[in-house]
């Protein structure tokens, strides 16, 4: 663009006619000092109605908005006048703050209102109205999103994301700018969760040098942190050394001189397993050794057998059943062992099982309590057993410690879980950290039963315990393989364990439970999806839209998750008028979605629907219904289960419409009816333990759609990706 080209307007917010919190990009009407309104686009984070603005930039015009004015570069200017610091309060920029107090403010302090917001907060409370507390918090809350802006401007002029800026700012504070032109790579902290590509452009633009160690540094913790989230462990010393050396363009010699800096300053952890050298996170190497301690100390820990076990036992069955010798060993174990996995597939019994055990506890006199890792299993879990159940987050007493802001658990060794015997279902999706979590809570000379199924997807974080438990043969455990009677009527369940043994899953029996409907192309996948959610199941065999899950193995492509979750939520919940809608980056979100909690947020409030309780916490997989959009308070409320959470408008990224999800997603969760797209993917998506996952999630009907020869594809892969774990070999070596 050529200099003389641009123009600089001058002018306050009078709307804000889009803004995307993701990348600050927005469009504005802006109210020139002429009188005349015109059209502003381009990147300005977080605009408020009433705020100055001085803009940089050129004209041009729209094929369907008209002429605008493209900002290139801005200056914010805070309001001056009475009237417009009124405008710009009363456009709720400050929490806490509506048309009413604003006004009430500035009649108080007038052109001076906004100075005393910043350094004498505490002289609000002189209006009738707003405690001690108040004032102060009002005060926080307008510095938060002054500094927030102005380091917004500092992001987005050097290319890095602007969503990041809000949780820079709110872990370094108005010092941010400063530390990082001193250091860049402190954005690479993993609190931020930063792209390191944007980081280290942005790095390199302000002079730091190819091998500079605070970049070497930062390149090889991100390759260890990147791989959690490919569910290793550790990484053998070798592979890190190729991976970072590439990814930095160094030589391995510069990698290798990084890696020692960072042992000696602990922040690595050098250890040898199977004579290779493998490299930790020391969170995560604690986390092994601790869990291999832990699960060795209870694998040894032995009571002695209760009076009359025998009669205990057929008491724990309640006359209904008669236990298998598999299922009556398990019980066995449970009345004398400290610790005790029970696995199997879907029919064999382990809910029964549960059910037994805790009659049996009972009997016994012991205190038990039941968690799995998401809240849809938990409350599956209470809904199976007549037993309260929580998340095993929320049994811990999961925080956030607001002066580290990392994650913190309340129950531990020195406050341990006051239970005799703690029940872990779902424990397949139970990572290493966690399960060290886990296991500092339980007491040690208390009972643990962890039940799972280690053919099922594993976890998203980083190990596979339940599965390297059972593989290393050396914990008490009991595997049910006996599918009763029940069961083997349902095709569900046999295609389940075809599928587990590399069989391709009966499609041709249209009478039961299982169907599978061919669609040659992606595109036909998604229309019969949506008919079959807003027609053809509703209609024909009575089970309504909200008891149906379309599960996906990828979120890409025509029948993805993406696609198919705009596509559904056209026709199951379509716009109308009075119904609120919002948009935040690629996603529009209207009262009456249904929506999923995409990570684990501890801090976020909710309250009991009929107000006998507030807490807070709302967990990855959480899923709920928009119950309303306020474009004035901008607040969404989301109503999970009983619980009601409300998500200010900047914190929409934590939710995703779930119309349709991932299996991944679907893990812990059990659906009426679920419906698997089978379209093309990456293979290392289209494998066994996703279909395997994804038909276990169905209780009355499960149907596959698309092309026949991607299930055969699944079915035949066997593939998960070679996870570094290492807890197998140190439960064998008894190295905890």
């Amino acid at each position: 663009m050529n200099q003389q080209e641009l123009e600089i307007l001058q002018g306050i917010i009078s709307a804000v006619v889009f803004q995307n919190y993701d990348n600050g990009y927005a469009v504005l009407r802006l109210s020139l000092e002429d009188k005349q309104t015109v059209t502003v686009v381009g990147t300005i984070p977080l605009p408020a109605v009433g705020e100055r603005l001085m803009v940089t930039g050129k004209w041009s015009t729209h094929s369907s908005y008209g002429r605008q004015f493209e900002a290139e570069f801005l200056e914010r200017l805070m309001p001056q006048t009475v009237p417009e610091i009124i405008t710009y309060l009363s456009s709720r920029v400050i929490k806490g703050i509506g048309p009413i107090l604003a006004t009430r403010i500035v009649n108080r302090f007038g052109d001076q209102t906004l100075l005393v917001m910043e350094r004498e907060p505490e002289r609000l409370s002189e209006i009738s109205g707003i405690s001690d507390k108040k004032a102060l918090e009002i005060g926080e809350e307008f510095r938060l999103q002054v500094g927030m802006r102005h380091l917004m401007e500092f992001f987005t002029l050097h290319q890095l994301p602007a969503d990041l800026a809000v949780r820079t700012y709110k872990l370094y504070g108005e010092a941010a700018i400063d530390l990082l032109y001193d250091d860049p790579y402190l954005l690479m902290d993993e609190e931020l969760d930063a792209p390191f590509g944007a980081v280290d452009r942005f790095a390199i633009g302000l002079g730091v040098s190819a091998e500079d160690p605070r970049r070497v540094a930062a390149g090889i913790l991100f390759e260890l942190r990147y791989n959690l989230s490919a569910g290793h462990s550790f990484l053998p010393e070798n592979k890190l050394i190729a991976a970072t050396a590439q990814l930095l363009n160094v030589d391995s010699n510069t990698v290798e001189t990084g890696i020692e800096r960072l042992t000696e300053a602990e922040m690595l952890y050098r250890d040898r397993l199977n004579d290779i050298d493998i490299l930790y996170l020391p969170a995560l190497h604690q986390a092994e050794t601790y869990c291999t301690h832990r699960l060795l100390q209870h694998a040894v820990c032995r009571f002695p057998a209760p009076t009359a076990l025998s009669r205990k036992i057929k008491q724990a069955t309640k006359g209904h059943i008669e236990y298998s010798s598999q299922q009556e060993l398990a019980l066995m174990e449970a009345a004398t062992s400290g610790l005790l996995l029970i696995t199997g597939g879907p029919g064999t019994g382990k809910t029964t099982i549960v059910n037994g055990i805790l009659s049996l506890y009972a009997q016994m006199g012991l205190d038990c309590v039941l968690c799995a890792p998401t809240g849809r299993a938990a409350k599956r879990l209470t809904e199976v057993t007549g037993y309260d159940a929580a998340t095993i987050h929320r049994l811990l007493g999961a925080g956030i410690d607001h002066h580290t802001g990392k994650l913190f658990f309340a129950k531990n060794e020195s406050d341990p879980l006051k239970a005799d015997a703690v029940i872990v279902d779902e424990m397949s999706m139970v990572d290493i950290e966690l399960l060290s979590s886990l296991l500092q809570a339980v007491p040690p000379h208390g009972r643990l039963i962890l039940v799972g199924d280690p053919d099922q997807l594993p976890p998203v974080g980083p190990g596979f315990p339940f599965r390297d438990m059972l593989r290393s043969n050396m914990l008490p455990s009991v595997r049910l393989t006996e599918i009763f009677r029940q069961a083997q009527e349902s095709l569900i369940v046999m295609n389940a364990h075809r599928v587990n043994k590399g069989e391709l899953p009966e499609l041709r029996n249209r009478k039961s439970d299982f169907f599978f409907l061919p669609a040659p192309s992606a595109e036909e996948t998604a229309q019969t999806i949506v008919s079959l959610c807003a027609t053809r199941l509703p209609q024909n065999m009575g089970i309504p839209p909200e008891q149906i899950q379309v599960l996906c193995p990828t979120k890409k492509g025509p029948a993805g998750t993406f696609v198919l979750n705009k596509l559904l939520q056209k026709s199951l919940n379509p716009p109308a008028p009075g119904k609120q809608e919002h948009t935040f980056g690629e996603i529009l979100f209207r009262e009456g979605d249904r929506v999923m909690q995409i990570r684990n947020n501890y801090d976020l409030m909710w309250k009991k629907a009929d107000g006998s309780a507030i807490g807070a916490g709302i967990f990855n997989g959480d899923v709920g219904i928009i119950q309303s959009i306020d474009p004035q308070t901008e607040l969404v409320r989301v109503v999970f289960d009983d619980r009601e959470a409300d998500y200010d408008f900047t914190q929409l990224g934590e939710l995703e419409l779930a119309y349709a999800i991932t299996v991944h997603k679907s893990q812990g969760s059990e659906y009426r009816a679920a419906i698997l797209s089978c379209s093309n993917a990456s293979p290392y998506l289209l494998n066994r333990s996703v279909l395997y996952t994804a038909i276990t999630r169905a209780r009355e009907l499960m149907i596959l759609t698309g092309r026949e020869d991607v299930v055969a594809a699944m079915t035949e892969n066997a593939q998960t990706g070679r996870r570094y774990t290492g807890l197998k070999l140190r439960l064998q070596k008894k190295e905890g």
